[in-house]
């Protein structure tokens, strides 16, 4: 957005330069106290908490989570399904968004551009798993064509947003 502070359609309300660095400072580690956040960003406590209060009361804050390795935890295989249909009305995508929806696999979801109609994030433990996986989601509905793309190693994977800096006019 070009406008000085980026302001919130739904409220009316702008993020200025300490809401956005709270929301870097939560995104790095949402474990530290309010005090702490404060101090990094230069408020005292209780204004600091009433942000962050407004910050989720907006929705800007959706949930403070904890990131789990996936190898850790035996789920060492991430798959990028990319899924292509030939059927666009709206109760079929309202049946396939439930039926997907409803996979625990599935961790991300997405309706694309291009020559791919959706594409999925799984993460199971190992072929076979996917295997399973595969089969639940090709019955779930009619599809045109299936594609999975396997991940040898994961090089990159943040769940911080960049925040944009306040640019000064």
């Amino acid at each position: 957005m070009t406008d000085a502070a980026l302001q919130l359609a739904e409220t009316g309300r702008r993020l200025d330069t300490i809401d956005r660095k709270i929301l870097t400072v939560l995104q790095e580690d949402a474990s530290l106290s309010v005090a702490e956040i404060g101090d990094r960003v230069g408020l005292s406590s209780t204004p600091c908490w009433k942000r962050i209060q407004r910050l989720e009361a907006d929705g800007v804050i959706l949930k403070r989570v904890a990131l789990v390795d996936q190898n850790k935890i035996g789920l060492g295989l991430s798959v990028f399904v990319s899924v292509e249909s030939s059927d666009h009305s709206d109760a079929w995508l309202k049946r396939f968004a439930a039926a997907v929806s409803a996979m625990p696999e599935v961790m991300e979801f997405y309706r694309m551009a291009g020559d791919v109609d959706y594409m999925l994030r799984v993460v199971i433990p190992d072929m076979q798993s996917y295997d399973v996986f595969y089969k639940k989601l090709i019955h779930a509905v009619p599809l045109k064509n299936v594609t999975s793309r396997f991940a040898m190693e994961k090089i990159k994977s943040i769940t911080a947003l960049p925040v944009p800096l306040i640019l000064v006019e």
